[in-house]
Formats: structure tokens, C-alpha cells, sequence
């Protein structure tokens, strides 16, 4: 079994480069190894339409006819549908790859355990649940899609030590931003962006800070913006309106969908982050990050309809202003950037 975890590992490693862009697709690796266990061949998912990770790692191998003699790793079960490519469990049964090893079970509905029936009726040697923790949490935004009907929820923010997040804003200060975080946390936030499908900020942030909400610091896609603004009162000349990006705007008025910008009606008398959650997912949005401010982020927390919060917290002091949300949860990690701490905290009571 170690053996196998070593390959698996390895799988889980090719998996991760395909993070923010296979998108409605999962992350996956795949490694091939002969009789002397050497690996012959890897490959991983890279983009949706494209070749899957098993069909990268079998192009790899130079001489086919190892194949039949070869063990094949894969973090998640091979599809057994026809979608944008052909079912990789049929691949994998073409080329008589006696050994599968799997490290967990799709629950994808066109999927789940399909694959698995179909190679061991082939004759397959199926081994399933290798680090099957690890592979299902490199893939908690698919699962929690398409198990939960909902996002994967993030929410994320910056706080000085004494934990404020913004000053108390007046006329005089009203649209001049406050920078907490420092430049290195900036850009890890905008590599955040790139890996997730979507960005929520509400109405006061958008009016105070006017962001862009694009990852400009970090090379990668731009997340889909959206933002509440119940009444209609940003700005049309705002950041987040200049049609550079596509944007979905949570409103209770009606307003005519424009270029890359969507109205979307939200009953504000109801539970609005439910109601989020449930337009998002019809969006085909399998990741949602908060950045808001800390009504729209603690609106969120107290209905515990969320999953992981990652937390800056600078040296800086403002000594009064804006206090940042109260959370509570598992702390997974605290690592130091600069003069930055950032302590990552995982959802352990979770509701749908």
C-alpha cells in the first residue's frame, strides 16, 4: 500500500497544476508505472474540452506495449460518459491496462462508481481508497458543487492587530481605501483569485473602495465579479461596471443586462446568502472567495454557509473603525508573510 500512496501522492501533485483552469472539470493526475515500478508515462488534466489526465499519461508512454503490463494511478475515478472527450475507462481497458489505482470514488452523478464497474467487468484489478482524504479535498469545490448544490465558500480578509478591518469612513475619507495587508499578501490574494470562479463583495464596499476585483497582481483567469447593491446606487462609472469582465449584480430593482454585466433579482425580506449560493450554482459557479466587508462576510458566518476562511492579520493598528467578522472554526495552518500572519480556518460544523 505505501507504494501505492507514493504514486497517488505524485498524482495529487500533477492534479494541483490544473488548479482555476479545468473548470466545470475536476483536478487529476495520473502516473503509469511498469513491473519494476518505474513510471513510464504522466500526465494531468489541463483545461475543460481538453484531454483528460489519464489520456495525457498513456500519450506519454513511448513504447505502448508496456501497457499491458503496467499499473495506472489516478486521484479520482475514470469517467465512464461521454462528455467534450470519450469515457477514459474505455481507454484505459483499450490499451489492457491490467491495474487501476484509484483514490477515490467520482460521486458525480454521470459518474460515480460507473467507471470502476466498467473496468473490473474488462478485468481489471481495481484498488479504490488510496489517500482518499487528500483527493477528495483537492477536489472540495467539485464535490461541494455538485453534492451540495452550492459554491465552495471562502471567505477572506485582512485585519490589523487589533482587529479592525477599515476606519469609520466620513466625507472627508469616504472613498480612500485602507491598505492593511502587505504587498507579498496582496499578490497571494490575487493568485487566490485566479483559482476561484467567482468574487462577492456588497454595495459599501464597492462604493468605498471602487475595485477592480480583477488578478492583476497574478497572472491567471479573472474571477466572475459579483456584487449586491440592493438599490442600484453604484456608480455606473465604477470599476467593477466597466464591462472588462463578465459581472453579476444582486439586485432588488430591475435593470436591463448589459455587455458582460447581468441583473440578478434577490428577495432582501429572505435569507440573501442562501439565495446567493442558489444563483450561483445555477451559474455553473463551483467557487465562490468573499471579499466583502464584515456585514457581507459575518452575513455568511451566522448561517454557517461557509467552508474555509483565510485570515491576514498585519502589525498595523487603527485603533478604532470597522471590527472584522467573528468567526469560529479548526485552525489547518498560521504561516508568516513578511509582516503579515495568515491563518487559514476549515468549516467543521458544516449546514447544506
Amino acid at each position: 500500500m505505501k507504494i501505492h500512496e507514493k504514486y497517488i501522492r505524485r498524482c495529487l501533485k500533477l492534479a494541483k497544476n490544473g488548479l482555476g483552469l479545468t473548470y466545470p472539470n475536476p483536478l487529476v493526475g495520473s502516473v503509469i508505472i511498469d513491473q519494476n515500478n518505474n513510471i513510464i508515462g504522466e500526465g494531468w488534466h489541463k483545461k475543460a474540452g481538453e484531454p483528460h489526465a489519464e489520456v495525457n499519461a498513456i500519450n506519454s508512454v513511448k513504447n505502448k506495449e508496456l501497457l499491458a503490463k503496467s499499473t495506472i494511478y489516478i486521484n479520482l475515478e475514470p469517467c465512464s460518459h461521454f462528455g467534450k472527450t470519450p469515457p477514459c475507462a474505455d481507454l484505459i481497458i483499450k490499451h489492457q491496462i491490467p491495474n487501476v489505482v484509484i483514490g477515490c470514488i467520482d460521486s458525480f452523478s454521470k459518474v460515480s462508481g460507473s467507471g470502476i464497474a466498467k473496468l473490473e467487468k474488462a478485468g481489471c484489478k481495481v484498488t479504490v481508497g488510496v489517500l482518499e482524504k487528500e483527493c477528495l479535498s483537492i477536489n472540495k469545490r467539485f464535490f461541494t458543487f455538485h453534492n451540495k448544490k452550492r459554491p465552495y465558500i471562502i471567505l477572506k480578509w485582512a485585519q490589523t492587530k487589533d482587529l479592525f478591518i477599515d476606519k469609520t469612513r466620513t466625507n472627508s475619507n469616504k472613498h480612500q481605501p485602507v491598505t492593511i495587508s502587505n504587498t507579498y499578501s496582496r499578490q497571494l490574494t490575487h493568485k487566490w483569485r485566479t483559482q476561484e470562479q467567482a468574487i462577492l463583495v456588497g454595495t459599501n464596499t464597492v462604493i468605498n473602495d471602487n475595485p477592480s476585483l480583477n488578478s492583476r497582481l497574478f497572472e491567471g483567469n479573472n474571477p466572475v465579479r459579483v456584487f449586491i447593491d440592493k438599490t442600484l446606487k453604484v456608480k455606473p462609472n465604477s470599476n467593477i461596471l466597466d464591462n472588462t469582465i463578465t459581472t453579476i449584480c444582486l439586485t432588488q430593482n430591475k435593470a436591463k443586462d448589459r455587455e458582460n454585466i447581468k441583473y440578478i433579482s434577490l428577495d432582501f425580506d429572505k435569507d440573501v446568502p442562501t439565495q446567493i449560493c442558489n444563483i450561483l450554482y445555477n451559474e455553473n459557479l463551483q467557487s465562490l472567495i468573499i471579499e466583502g466587508g464584515s456585514y457581507t462576510l459575518q452575513s455568511f458566518i451566522d448561517i454557517n454557509l461557509w467552508d474555509e476562511a483565510r485570515i491576514f492579520t498585519s502589525e498595523n493598528r487603527l485603533h478604532s473603525g470597522v471590527k472584522s467578522a467573528n468567526i469560529t472554526g479548526e485552525t489547518v495552518s498560521k504561516t508568516t508573510i513578511v509582516t503579515d500572519s495568515l491563518e487559514i480556518i476549515k468549516n467543521t460544523s458544516h449546514r447544506n
